[in-house]
């Protein structure tokens, strides 16, 4: 099974229930197509690199999903390409570095420091300290 990730910049100027009926709109397309939504990651508004049709912001969302055949992304994309609301798009086939990437990055391996790893690496600083303390009482008590 093929892993996919559609990014779609969605016009800001839309309500916000509007904005989310649209992200919604391609989420839905892509499920009844016979696709496996894997993760659906809306990015908030962002500033843009350059204005997108006198726009200086943007809606990001990204949608990572499962496909068997490649038939599909041609409609995905003409669908996108047609919408007013949406701004820009693309459309990218993961590879497994990819899709191993998008995994850690979803379990908090990988971005902001306050992440799992963060805490994980407290939670066993934390015990090294507590087994130092528990060994230092033992080694005191030996030596005498």
């Amino acid at each position: 099974m093929r892993q996919y990730e559609v990014n779609f910049i969605v016009d800001p100027v839309l309500s916000g229930d509007e904005i989310k009926e649209a992200a919604q709109t391609y989420v839905n397309l892509i499920q009844e197509n016979g696709n496996k939504i894997v993760h659906v990651d809306e990015m908030g508004l962002r500033q843009l690199a350059y204005p997108i049709k006198k726009r200086t912001t943007g809606m990001y969302y990204c949608v990572e999903f499962q496909n068997d055949d490649n038939t599909f992304i041609p409609k995905l994309e003409l669908a996108l390409r047609r919408d007013e609301r949406i701004m820009r798009f693309l459309s990218v086939k993961l590879d497994r570095y990819g899709v191993e990437y998008n995994e850690k990055k979803r379990n908090g391996l990988i971005g902001k420091k306050d992440s799992k790893r963060e805490k994980l690496k407290e939670d066993i600083k934390q015990v090294k300290e507590e087994a130092v303390k528990v060994a230092e009482p033992k080694a005191k008590s030996e030596e005498e």
